[in-house]
């Protein structure tokens, strides 16, 4: 069983940068995909990014491409999301996620994801 724990969000005026952690325990995160997903209010849950291992292949949604960047540090069993040039539209609870099965790769689909951090607020207000 992985539990993760998401923190780094906030309020940050647009075009301001947020950097967000998601550390786990009581699993080590090699060779498992890790995403991020946020849910806006009034909207359903989507994918932003995620990282596979070892070959650390990312994937983005196009709405944050050049803007958000993954990465992972598998001794601290930490999965990073910078996010810089923030928009309102970004603003949402973000999420990390981990599939029950490792996989040398990652998805965008909620649907391929079984453990699931609480979540961590982010605005992106003037």
């Amino acid at each position: 069983q992985v539990h993760f724990v998401e923190s780094g969000g906030g309020l940050v005026q647009p075009g301001g940068s947020l950097r967000l952690s998601c550390t786990a325990s009581g699993s080590p995160l090699n060779y498992y995909a890790v995403g991020w997903f946020r849910q806006a209010p009034g909207k359903e849950r989507e994918g932003v990014s995620c990282i596979s291992d070892p070959n650390n292949m990312t994937k983005y949604a196009d709405s944050v491409k050049g803007r958000f960047t993954i990465s992972r540090d598998n001794a601290k069993n930490t999965v990073y999301l910078q996010m810089n040039t923030l928009e309102p539209e970004d603003t949402g609870v973000y999420y990390c996620a981990a599939p029950l099965v490792m996989a040398p790769f990652c998805l965008l689909d909620l649907n391929e994801y079984d453990y699931w951090g609480q979540g961590v607020q982010v605005t992106v207000s003037s």
